[in-house]
């Protein structure tokens, strides 16, 4: 039926198609939506001309790929032989990112509404839909792999995305959740390439046609002012933007301006051709903003891939519900904007890495700032972090690759950091992603495991389990009268009932045995060498994994600690700043200027230093250590019975007690930080709590 339409319509078309390829030319069309290609079409429309697809003969790819210009990709399944389904398998990956460290941001939770309202509005229209909601690097990266394995079978592949992005040169960059703009570093290392999105829809396959829509901004917070420009896409492929190159994209009350319009636009005339309907949201979003901001498309100039149609042309038409359905609360929100001017959040950017030991972060400020003013120190630094290693590695042994950004140094901040500031780096890539090697060969050789047996009431439930110290019930007050302002207000707490902790830190020998029982994820090799070392790059999904493993083997009730057990444990009956005294003392954490054994690659085994009041090793320095807890600004409203202090969809949890990385003062004992729940970091670890009965 397709070729009797193509020769119905062949004479009709044929003029119409020169003068659209002589007027957008041979290559790619890269404009906005309105111009260029856009002006053919409307020339044509004025002379009467009537712009149904023309269905050449093709095989393979470009047949497919005109049957979709033929027939929408958003055609509902009708389970029947014109069915674009019965035709081409629908695959689709839809991504919404909100999680960017801000809780009391409202328009938050919009771009992962957005997600699940596109998945939903798909999965009507025939599409198998892979939903991720408040992805991590890593969920991101796991889910395009498997895209990219369904799409073997699929001859339509659609990517939407709503979120944070940037655009750094040709590079179009998607933020990942749990990112925060105040560590710089992070967006350029973590930040998901949209070409590996291209990539992985690449792959040859029977009915091939590409669709990728980005409801994200496409600025570059480093260099405003900088040139722009997004990636060609290839034969068979077309990518609807919700911004200009270097624009910004808006968020309505409940969903973006150009989601909201698309979502509109598939649920009242889905079988309109591609353009049609890319033109009638860009017409939309164009009125709801007041030309503020302008969708465009990217597509290949082919035949096979040509996006006109005989759908109504009228960009105006069923514009009221633009304004009045959601309107626009704020124009500028899906985008990375600095607070700082471009030129102080450059120096944001190198105060962020200028202490660091891994080439990775110079390279990731070279990639923002390729003439930046510290473009030359940056050189310069990577040259003598690649000399000293290579000097330091073995002589039979190959130069040691670039370490990952993922493990690198943040400043020491001063006591009165401000409380939602994270002292990480970046949070470690998924498996899969291009992912640098491990830190330079100068690091510390492996140790053999250290073996300490329990002591006297201590107790430990198998072989390979922690030892648990017993903790008394008793009361304390909790938080710090510092500057501050997350440590308050100081508050009594008391602990009703007695509990144990780990004696230690998990170690990588622990958490071992759970990955050989299945129940836990492998460690990163590079950061987890030392058996007796504290196991580290974990989440606070992964800690959970373990509680849960332990729990099951041991027939008891392990769990994370609370923060307020944490506290109380820590201080272990002591009011001082620090567990051991009001002033730094050397020999008590294991820090950067907490005195020897230190090594910039990783922590210490644990128990290498001084143990608190009440037998703990390394509460203080060494790895970071997950809470129950969710964070909250202060304690305004904490619980005061020491339970955990938790809410409904929390994303980012506590975690307490500093690592090898920070200095002095970040150790003190009220010292809070949070991080992403479903983040991994090479700073963080955690220990156990089991409660008694």
């Amino acid at each position: 039926m397709l070729e009797c339409l193509s020769s119905v319509r062949y004479k009709q078309e044929v003029k119409v198609w020169r003068i659209f390829l002589l007027v957008c030319m041979a290559g790619a069309i890269q404009a906005p939506w309105g111009s260029a290609c856009a002006a053919a079409q409307r020339e044509d429309a004025q002379r009467g001309a009537t712009h149904a697809t023309t269905a050449t003969p093709a095989t393979g790819t470009n047949a497919a790929a005109v049957t979709g210009a033929v027939i929408s990709p958003f055609t509902p399944s009708r389970g029947d032989a014109l069915s674009p389904r019965a035709l081409s398998p629908r695959i689709a990956l839809v991504i919404g990112n909100g999680a960017y460290g801000n809780l009391t941001d409202p328009l938050r939770n919009n771009a992962p509404r957005d997600a699940e309202a596109m998945g939903d509005t798909l999965r009507a229209l025939g599409f198998d839909v892979i939903t991720r909601t408040n992805a991590t690097p890593q969920d991101m990266q796991q889910a395009i792999g498997e895209f990219h394995q369904r799409l073997g079978a699929s001859g339509v592949g659609l990517f939407y995305f709503a979120g944070h992005g940037m655009q750094i040169g040709r590079q179009t960059l998607l933020m990942p959740a749990g990112l925060d703009a105040r560590l710089p570093a992070s967006l350029v290392s973590s930040g998901v390439d949209l070409k590996a999105v291209l990539q992985a829809m690449r792959a040859p396959r029977a009915g091939r046609l590409d669709l990728v829509i980005l409801d994200t901004c496409l600025n570059d917070p480093f260099s405003p002012d900088a040139t722009t420009d997004s990636p060609a896409p290839s034969a068979g492929t077309v990518i609807a933007y919700a911004a200009a190159p270097g624009g910004f994209a808006a968020d309505g009350a409940r969903h973006g301006v150009y989601t909201n319009a698309l979502l509109h636009a598939l649920k009242s005339a889905p079988s309109q051709t591609l353009d049609s309907l890319f033109q009638r949201v860009a017409a939309q979003v164009r009125e709801a903003t007041g030309d503020e901001q302008q969708p465009w498309i990217a597509a290949p100039l082919s035949p096979s891939s040509r996006l006109s149609g005989a759908a109504n042309r009228d960009p105006t038409a069923s514009l009221a519900w633009a304004v009045h359905d959601d309107p626009v609360v704020m124009l500028h929100s899906r985008g990375i904007l600095p607070k700082d001017s471009s030129e102080q959040y450059e120096i944001t950017f190198w105060n962020s890495i200028k202490d660091s030991n891994y080439p990775a972060d110079y390279e990731a400020y070279l990639k923002a700032y390729p003439n930046g003013r510290f473009a030359t120190l940056a050189h310069a630094r990577i040259d003598r972090l690649r000399a000293a290693a290579t000097a330091s590695a073995p002589a039979a042994a190959a130069p040691p690759p670039v370490a990952p950004a993922q493990q690198a140094a943040r400043p020491a901040a001063p006591a009165s950091a401000p409380a939602q500031e994270h002292p990480h780096a970046v949070p470690t890539p998924a498996p899969g992603a291009a992912a640098p090697a491990a830190p330079p060969a100068a690091a510390v050789a492996p140790k053999p495991a250290v073996t300490h047996p329990p002591s006297a009431g201590e107790n430990r439930d198998c072989a390979t389990c922690p030892i648990m110290v017993p903790v008394p019930a008793g009361s304390f007050a909790m938080g710090s009268s510092t500057d501050d302002p997350s440590e308050k207000p100081v508050h009594h707490v008391s602990i009703g009932a007695p509990f144990a902790i780990g004696k230690y830190e998990v170690t990588v020998e622990q958490w071992n045995a759970c990955v050989a029982a299945n129940a836990c994820q492998k460690l990163t090799p590079e950061s987890n060498t030392n058996k007796a070392a504290p196991a580290r790059d974990l989440s606070w999904d992964d800690a959970q994994q373990y509680v849960q493993w332990l729990s099951k083997v041991t027939g008891k009730p392990y769990r994370l600690p609370t923060e307020a057990e944490w506290e109380y444990a820590d201080r272990g009956g002591t009011t001082t700043a620090y567990w051991w005294g009001e002033q730094m003392r050397k020999g008590n954490a294991n820090c950067k200027d907490c005195g020897d054994p230190w090594h910039k690659e990783g922590p210490e085994s644990v128990g290498s230093f001084a143990p608190n009041p009440l037998g703990l090793y390394d509460m203080n320095g060494s790895v970071w250590e997950w809470t129950a807890d969710c964070w909250h600004n202060n304690y305004q409203g904490a619980p005061i019975d020491g339970h955990a202090w938790d809410s409904p969809g929390c994303e980012m949890r506590v975690i307490r007690g500093g690592s090898w990385r920070e200095g002095a003062s970040y150790m003190l004992t009220a010292t809070r930080f949070k991080y992403s729940a479903g983040v991994r970091q090479s700073q963080d670890g955690f220990r156990v709590v089991k409660d008694l009965k």
